[in-house]
């Protein structure tokens, strides 16, 4: 069974002190940092784009950048974000005219490839790419802004991609963003994702390295209990 990873999501973190935020995070067993895209367009907010994420590798050089692109014209942003320093680069299903070009293009920037589907598309729609990309990404909420209540139609989604996965014998990792909590992480967990994208239950209160510490230990619980 894959390994559970927490990927703290650095939209809802004090965008004053990110790096300070984002370390904290990790320092507390975090193994990746999720970085949320936004261009006002695709999605209606805008975040942020490739010089924080190059100034954030310049604070965190050895850690894994996932970066989610929630933007119109993915092919045109790809090169600047693995410039800066993404690491994995996920685009949307329902952005990409043509989503086996984008994600090659994706990797011939050195970068993993993810695909993501927002709530309303069926994991189907991922049939002819599945054994090229490195994760996906379900989305439990709509995206656009963090908080949001989860989406529980996402724990099929995550349950058919698990099984598709074993069926066809592929490794793509299952990731999973939108409302990952204490509530919801065990339920995620056994239904098959082992990326756990989690921003306001790890920087909206309380103390960062505690949150991340109570989310992990929740999630492992659930997996063993799955196992």
């Amino acid at each position: 069974m894959p390994k559970i990873e927490l990927a703290p999501s650095i939209l809802s973190a004090n965008f004053a002190q990110l790096a300070v935020d984002a370390k904290a995070a990790l320092d507390a067993g975090g193994t990746l940092l999720h970085v949320d895209v936004m261009d006002g367009h695709f999605v209606p907010n805008i975040t942020i784009g490739p010089p924080v994420v190059k100034s954030l590798r310049g604070a965190l050089p050895d850690v894994i950048f996932d970066c989610h692109l929630m933007i119109e014209y993915p092919d045109e942003l790809i090169p600047a974000f693995a410039e800066a320093g993404a690491t994995w680069i996920s685009v949307h299903q329902e952005a990409c005219v043509h989503l086996d070009r984008t994600l090659h293009l994706i990797e011939s920037h050195g970068c993993q490839p993810g695909v993501v589907i927002n709530p309303a598309t069926p994991v189907e729609m991922l049939d002819e790419v599945l054994d090229i990309v490195h994760h996906v990404l379900v989305m439990s909420v709509n995206p656009g802004f963090g908080g949001q209540k989860f989406i529980r139609g996402a724990l099929r989604k995550i349950e058919l991609l698990a099984n598709t996965r074993a069926k066809l014998g592929l490794n793509f990792r299952i990731e999973v963003d939108g409302g990952i909590a204490l509530d919801t992480v065990a339920d995620v967990v056994r239904a098959g994702a082992e990326l756990l994208v989690a921003g306001n239950a790890v920087f909206g209160s309380g103390n960062i390295g505690e949150n991340v510490r109570n989310l992990l230990q929740a999630a492992k619980g659930a997996k063993l209990a799955r196992a």
